[in-house]
């Protein structure tokens, strides 16, 4: 990186915000304007093309997410922007180029400070929304997929929830892959799964997983699994000798009141009984900030596989499964539509020129 002794100069004078001010419902968040931050040392300004609603947001409105900061807060866990300028540290020709970055919250501004060791190129002919779908939620899939459960062709694998957000990439992942997918969902979204080359099983099913073992009666290689609760028990079931389970979330969780860190320590233990029993199979919890005290090495692995995601949705073999693109100013909309449980895939907010007004938010 090139030093320079002073921030390079930028036009924008001011920001768009959504805040969470507490436990609300949707309607609850408000949108503010105030000056755009300044990039302080190593850090850049990203003016946002595309940020996203995930189930973080969903748990955090409810003070659920297990480490969200104090309220009042701008959520918003990844976004893909453009540079507009740059601070102390940082090569001036970074501005001009479109990049993605993690935040976890922050997101759902128009401009967003980042630090420039973040950053990760989005390809030019890729749309930063499409782009946007894969920044979380690539890098999880891909992650749980080849680093945590290993999977090569000829497994099959279970993913629960298999047409929302991380759910989608990763079965389409996983297909890439020559591995077999069966994919829980409503019935609703079952063509779309068919589609995408997914074996769907409805998750309402009370047989649900008689009904998975019956397709796969020697078991499988993998099941990943975000609902958590009693059912994590019937997942680990599926599993064949040698298979992992891949639990990376406590969806099940997400209306009942009390503590939110409850849930997750109860998942924790189980999980750590299952990997220390002298049996063949294998518990995992994927958190995706795992070994970020480590920065160099977690940014590493972190670019390394979001430009492999980036890669397949550029030559066409990963497709970006867009829900609706949604203004910013209308977050409450989108969040609610990502609660609705009735999209495939994810919701994106945009910059509200991005979206003619009146246009329909509900769909791509």
């Amino acid at each position: 990186m090139v030093k320079t002794t002073a921030p390079t100069a930028t036009a924008v004078a001011t920001a768009t915000e959504v805040v969470l001010p507490g436990v609300v419902e949707p309607d609850g968040l408000t949108v503010r304007r105030r000056p755009a931050p300044a990039p302080g040392p190593g850090r850049v300004l990203l003016a946002m093309e595309a940020t996203g609603v995930s189930f973080a947001e969903q748990q955090m409105r409810r003070g659920k997410y297990f480490d969200q900061p104090p309220f009042p807060f701008v959520p918003g866990y990844d976004l893909v922007g453009r540079v507009v300028a740059t601070g102390p540290g940082v090569d001036p020709a970074l501005v001009g180029g479109r990049y993605a970055a993690l935040t976890k919250t922050g997101g759902w501004a128009s401009h967003v400070a980042v630090a420039a060791a973040d950053l990760v190129p989005v390809p030019e002919s890729v749309a930063s929304a499409d782009a946007e779908t894969l920044v979380v939620n690539g890098v999880t899939a891909w992650q749980m997929l080849h680093r945590t459960a290993q999977v090569r062709a000829g497994d099959t694998v279970v993913v629960l929830g298999a047409n929302g957000g991380v759910g989608s990439t990763l079965a389409q992942l996983a297909r890439i892959a020559g591995a077999r997918v069966l994919g829980t969902a409503s019935p609703r979204h079952h063509d779309a799964l068919r589609r995408l080359g997914v074996t769907p099983v409805d998750y309402r099913d009370p047989e649900l997983y008689a009904r998975l073992r019956g397709l796969a009666p020697d078991g499988v290689r993998a099941v990943f699994d975000h609902v958590g609760g009693e059912g994590i028990v019937e997942s680990f079931r599926l599993l064949a000798p040698g298979g992992t389970l891949v639990s990376y979330g406590t969806a099940s969780t997400r209306d009942v009141a009390g503590s939110s860190k409850a849930p997750v320590l109860k998942l924790f233990a189980r999980l750590a009984l299952w990997q220390a029993l002298p049996n063949s199979r294998h518990a995992h919890f994927y958190n995706i900030w795992a070994g970020r005290r480590r920065a160099d090495a977690f940014r590493g692995r972190l670019r390394t596989d979001l430009e492999q995601v980036f890669a397949l949705l550029a030559d066409g073999s990963l497709t970006a499964q867009v829900a609706a693109r949604v203004p910013l100013s209308r977050a409450a909309e989108a969040l609610r539509l990502a609660e609705s449980g009735t999209v495939t895939g994810k919701v994106v907010l945009v910059p509200d020129a991005a979206v003619p007004r009146g246009g329909d938010a509900s769909g791509t």
